[in-house]
């Protein structure tokens, strides 16, 4: 395998981990938005990554990147609480609430950008490996 691949393999992973903290970051964001209906709440989403599979020469299939085929949409019943006074109040005087929970976010917010970090760190890694290898030649 070539050094040139793992700049497009940990490219695919940069752009997958970006996918992710921005559906973490619009999550926290629409975590309180109250609806007057069920069926008007947000849906916490999540990105769903694939392994990009490499061909080699008629030999076993190598990693080649990530990618995000798409975004899902959470399945979770919305939060509903009681708040007669509230605008957006149903008759019944429940107002409906996305079921984000905070705390896993936060979590997924500091995985994501753990392994965002990462990826550069070894790309960075890579290039100074390279260089040094083409110093060898100067020598």
């Amino acid at each position: 395998m070539s050094l040139f691949k793992v700049f497009d393999m940990s490219g695919s992973a940069l752009s997958a981990q970006s996918v992710r903290l921005n559906t973490v970051a619009s999550n926290m964001a629409n975590a309180e938005v109250a609806s007057a209906t069920a069926e008007g709440v947000y849906r916490a989403k999540q990105p769903v990554f694939a392994a990009m599979m490499a061909q080699q020469g008629g030999g076993p299939a190598a990693g080649a990147g990530v990618r995000v085929t798409g975004i899902a949409e959470s399945s979770s019943p919305p939060r509903m609480e009681y708040m007669p006074g509230h605008p957006l109040a149903n008759e019944e005087g429940y107002v409906f609430f996305p079921a984000v929970n905070m705390v896993e976010e936060m979590a997924n917010m500091m995985s994501a950008s753990r392994n965002y970090q990462n990826n550069v760190e070894m790309m960075n890694t890579v290039k100074q490996l390279m260089l040094r290898t083409l110093q060898l030649g100067q020598r």
